[in-house]
């Protein structure tokens, strides 16, 4: 049996960290298997019917509300998938209303010296994770001389840094 309010909160955090789709998955996947809350099975089942149901794909979350605690769950799901997004227009408009106020103008720099703050633990976790040699090293560093330049679009240097990847790495 799972605790609702846990659930919902497991849910909702990552749905924030997440960008859409699936790219909640793995976090979902963590907290509700160490749980006990879900397995494997129902996992890919939740997938295939969010991939083959009409709509969004970051749905296949309510697919797995329900095949872990029926309709409960599947309520609890939804919410927890719609609130961020529901958020940002309230906050939209608060920030609209008080951008040039020096409190504003803190917290967003406090947000961007935080985000700045996680860079070395996530670069320390993927590190210790996949290793780190002169290839990858490599791969860094053009991918910082190419992103310093801004003449190629990001999604291209992530496309020739993962084509760097392959063929290094095959």
């Amino acid at each position: 049996m799972i605790d609702p309010l846990a659930y919902f909160l497991l849910l909702l955090k990552a749905t924030v960290l997440s960008f859409g789709g699936t790219a909640n998955l793995p976090s979902i996947h963590q907290d509700l298997t160490t749980r006990g809350w879900a397995n494997d099975q129902q996992f890919g089942s939740a997938l295939a019917i969010g991939q083959l149901a009409p709509g969004p794909v970051g749905l296949w979350v309510v697919a797995l509300g329900y095949a872990i605690a029926g309709l409960p769950g599947a309520g609890l799901s939804a919410g927890a998938i719609v609130l961020p997004p529901l958020l940002v227009l309230p906050l939209a408009g608060l920030h609209r209303r008080h951008a040039g106020t020096p409190a504003m103008r803190g917290f967003i720099r406090g947000i961007a010296l935080a985000t700045i703050g996680t860079l070395p633990v996530i670069l320390a976790k993927i590190i210790s994770g996949y290793g780190f040699d002169l290839g990858g090293a490599g791969i860094v560093a053009g991918s910082v001389v190419l992103v310093a330049s801004r003449r190629v679009p990001l999604p291209v240097v992530l496309l020739l840094s993962a084509l760097a990847g392959v063929l290094l790495y095959r």
